[in-house]
């Protein structure tokens, strides 16, 4: 099985990349942002929650996000593997997804991290802002908090699969082909 956590700050190209990688090796796309953007569109409990938070360029509390995370994972019988978009967003919830996973004898396999220069980054989320409707790309504030959290909270994830050797470092510019040919080579 190949479980992998592709991680980055906003605007890397996740989703972009994650697209590839599904068509490639038939895995299973968990992103937390789709999640709830799902539940915050159908109004649910949790949507609504997650949304005073992600309004706000905050992060979602971890025991949210991790329960939802786990019920999206048991709704698959056998999967080929994951790849975690968006998730662990922090060390708490890396450790949660290894004890989930490792319970169930399918670790992850590796995380491979996006590397964009920010000013690159907030070039992009504007530019997505203005073609997927996303108020929260939009805004040059919410943005910067964005970022900033992701150094501050998220960044700090890839301490915690660099010491397990699980870690590579993929750069996050150029085309959409040669960055998944990046990826593809990481994978082995």
């Amino acid at each position: 099985m190949l479980n992998i956590v592709l991680f980055g700050p906003p605007g890397a190209g996740k989703g972009t990349q994650s697209e590839r990688l599904i068509e490639k090796y038939g895995l299973i796309h968990l992103s937390t942002g789709d999640i709830f953007r799902a539940n915050i569109k159908g109004e649910t409990a949790l949507g609504t929650l997650a949304k005073t938070f992600i309004d706000k360029g905050q992060l979602v509390p971890d025991e949210v996000t991790i329960g939802l995370l786990t019920s999206e994972v048991e709704k698959y019988e056998e999967p080929k593997g994951f790849i975690f978009d968006g998730f662990p967003r922090t060390t708490a919830q890396a450790k949660a997804l290894d004890e989930y996973l490792n319970k169930k004898e399918k670790p992850i396999s590796m995380m491979l991290a996006l590397v964009v220069p920010e000013e690159e980054l907030k070039s992009r989320l504007m530019e997505r802002a203005k073609t997927s409707g996303r108020s929260d790309d939009a805004d040059p504030a919410i943005i910067a908090n964005r970022i900033e959290t992701y150094k501050k909270e998220t960044a700090p994830v890839a301490d915690f699969y660099d010491a397990q050797n699980k870690y590579h470092k993929i750069d996050g510019v150029g085309s959409i082909d040669d960055i998944a040919n990046r990826l593809v080579e990481a994978i082995g």
